[in-house]
Order: C-alpha cells, then sequence, then structure tokens
C-alpha cells in the first residue's frame, strides 16, 4: 500500500521532457558528479531492454501480469502506458533514496506529472526541453534504437508534452537543451538549489 504521509527527507526532483530531449544524459551525469547526494529512481516498465540495458539498474523490466499486480497492490506513484508499454515509478523507490538522505531524481513523461502531482509527495518539477521539434526528430532518429512506428508515437507525444509544459504551475523551471553544457549547469543549478 502506498503511505499516506509525506515520507521525511530531501523532496525527489522530478525532471521531465519528451523521448529525446537528454534526460537521461545529464541525470547520469548529475548522480555520477554527486552520487552522495543524489540517486535515480529506477523505474518498471513492460518494455524489453535495449541492448546494454542492465535489469535493476536502467529498469525494472516486468510483465504486463507483474506490473498491473503492482498497480493493484497500489505500489506505484505514477505509472503510464506508452508506445504498448507501460512504465511506473514506486513509492519504493524513491523512499529507498531518502531513507539514504539523498535525493531522489525521477525521470518521467508527462502522465507521469500529473500523477506526481496528486500524490501526497512534495517533489520539485523540471522540464527538460529540445530546442525544437525539429531537432528531436533529428535525435531520435540518430540514436537508432526503435522503429518508424515507434519514432512517430514518440514525436507525436512529444509534441503533446511541450504543449503541456507551457502550463502555469506544472513545472518549476524549464531547461531548453540547446547546448548540453548550458542545460546540464541549468538542471544542475536547480538540482542543487534546496
Amino acid at each position: 500500500m502506498p503511505p499516506t504521509e509525506p515520507h521525511r527527507g530531501p523532496k525527489p526532483i522530478v525532471i521531465s521532457g519528451p523521448s529525446g530531449s537528454g534526460k537521461s544524459t545529464i541525470t547520469n551525469r548529475l548522480i555520477a558528479a554527486y552520487p552522495d547526494r543524489f540517486m535515480f529512481s529506477v523505474s518498471h516498465t513492460t518494455r524489453r531492454p535495449r541492448s546494454g540495458e542492465v535489469p535493476g539498474q536502467h529498469y525494472y523490466f516486468l510483465t504486463r501480469d507483474q506490473f498491473d499486480k503492482l498497480i493493484a497492490e497500489g505500489g506505484f506513484i505514477e505509472h503510464a502506458e506508452f508506445s504498448g508499454n507501460k512504465y511506473g515509478t514506486s513509492y519504493m523507490a524513491v523512499q529507498a533514496a531518502q531513507d539514504a538522505g539523498k535525493t531522489c531524481i525521477l525521470d518521467i513523461e508527462m502522465e507521469g506529472v500529473k500523477q506526481m502531482h496528486n500524490s501526497h509527495l512534495q517533489a520539485r518539477y523540471l522540464f527538460l526541453s529540445p530546442p525544437s521539434y525539429e531537432e528531436l526528430e533529428k535525435r531520435l532518429r540518430g540514436r537508432g534504437t526503435d522503429k518508424e512506428e515507434d519514432i512517430q508515437k514518440r514525436l507525436k507525444q512529444a509534441k503533446t508534452e511541450m504543449e503541456y509544459a507551457e502550463t502555469e504551475g506544472v513545472h518549476d523551471k524549464k531547461v531548453v537543451n540547446d547546448d548540453l553544457e548550458k542545460a546540464y549547469k541549468e538542471v544542475e543549478e536547480f538540482c542543487l538549489a534546496e
């Protein structure tokens, strides 16, 4: 069952943005630079592992039945389905970071942000945006990990997420990743500010 009261410890930081905006690159760098301060929340997913992904490090890879069981048990703060796969963040992952005295960094999509706002967790929210829709498409195609059908779904979702990010009060900060070093410094400053 999910906890009903805020857990004591550093406020989690939610970093959202469309696939291809640079969230993984920036959050991985931040955690590597400050391993005693930040801990990444490992999400659960029903998608198959990509080449090089390690279960329990990149994602917890579950069957749809296992994922649905966790939903029924109230184990997720947020969960969503995207491109035919389910993704979710567990209460356990956030509390593990807080229990260690670290700030939990969550990399979640728009639907997850909406659910996080409705949870008991008091989080800080940052949106990482690509410089343009065209640049995002170039990045997604350059990864070479997705089929054309998946790229089109990701692009459609990105447009929706970028529009949602303009909603007043949803995010505490918006960073445009048009230059990786500049974007990283802005994210770093935000995360270290608390």
